[in-house]
């Protein structure tokens, strides 16, 4: 070992603990701590050369600034804690790429948490995150249980919920009516000669509300009850083929169904493909999200698109506002929705 590499080595003390503090940094350096600290959080107001020298220490010793407690003494630790149900299932992951990136350009960092179906974790994962003193939180969903919405509000800081509406927020919303695209959805379906209708869901509480919605429209037409099909959450292409196979064994003849994700719509598109039933002639498929695969299958999928990427920028500006100027003009923020039709329709 040279003499450069054994000056750059933390006390014995320091790696003893698994620990190197920015007292170590400096005394390696030969500053002080103040210059280090200057070097980790305001880099231009040090020169070249002592920044050069600060950071290949730092690089050396493996040093990782303790944001925490410097945090602490601005009331600040940069960090905002994010939850989502899945990221097995990618509808949450271009809000969640959309919020990341606009927090990481006004210098926050994104704790990312999976609550899971139904949301059991909810409670628990809070604790831990409330633990790390975020800045704010950003929710999907608006369903949490009573003690989980008061802890939230107990905590003084801006909470999020998104991927749902409410009139009442726990403080801010993006969002859009899961009960008003099952209505627009039949209503579309509807309009285009269909009367026998199927539904394969998720049970979980959004895709029960699309659900709840596309059954009050079809009784506001008068039309006979749907086959319904109820499959556990996640969503996933296996349980949309098990799903209509299910209701067809059990001698549904719907000529139009609605799945709760293209992931079950893709699933029930295979399903039907494999039962040699013609796209849209014999079976009208609708699916929920827009999925980048959607408009590649055969025939191309049917369903309704949701900005996901808005609902993370929306998110991130009001969370912003939140945080830096106090009180966002607007606290719901409605994203809205799009039918879009292919040829399952």
């Amino acid at each position: 070992m040279t003499k450069k590499e054994r000056a750059a080595r933390p006390p014995a003390s320091t790696r003893a603990t698994g620990s190197v503090t920015l007292a170590d940094v400096a005394k390696i350096a030969g500053v002080s701590p103040i210059t280090v600290s200057r070097v980790v959080n305001h880099p231009e107001l040090v020169t070249a050369d002592t920044l050069a020298q600060v950071q290949q220490v730092i690089e050396r010793t493996g040093y990782v600034p303790n944001l925490l407690a410097g945090g602490l003494a601005s009331k600040r630790t940069r960090l905002v804690a994010a939850l989502v149900p899945s990221l097995t299932n990618s509808i949450f992951v271009d809000t969640i790429e959309a919020l990341t990136d606009r927090l990481w350009q006004a210098g926050y960092q994104v704790l990312l948490g999976l609550s899971g179906y139904p949301a059991t974790r909810e409670d628990a994962l809070l604790s831990a995150v409330l633990s790390r003193r975020p800045d704010a939180i950003y929710l999907t969903g608006i369903n949490h249980s009573a003690a989980t919405r008061q802890r939230l509000v107990n905590a003084r800081i801006p909470i999020v919920e998104t991927w749902d509406m409410t009139p009442t927020p726990i403080d801010m919303l993006v969002g859009f009516s899961h009960e008003r695209i099952g209505q627009a959805v039949a209503r579309h379906l509807w309009k285009r000669g269909h009367r026998a209708f199927g539904i394969v869901s998720a049970d979980d509480a959004r895709a029960v509300a699309r659900q709840r919605g596309f059954l009050l429209e079809l009784e506001a037409h008068g039309a006979r009850k749907a086959a319904i099909v109820t499959v556990p959450a996640p969503s996933t292409l296996t349980l949309g083929k098990q799903g209509l196979a299910k209701m067809l064994d059990a001698g549904a003849r719907p000529s139009a169904v609605f799945c709760s994700s293209d992931l079950l719509a893709h699933g029930a598109l295979e399903e039907a493909r494999s039962r040699r039933l013609g796209l849209p002639a014999d079976l009208a498929l609708m699916g929920f999200g827009d999925l980048e695969f959607a408009q590649h299958t055969f025939p191309a999928l049917s369903t309704v698109r949701i900005d996901r990427a808005a609902i993370g920028r929306h998110a991130a500006e009001l969370i912003l506002a939140s945080i830096e100027g106090g009180e966002p003009a607007v606290k719901i923020v409605d994203v809205g929705f799009t039918i879009i039709d292919r040829g399952t329709t």
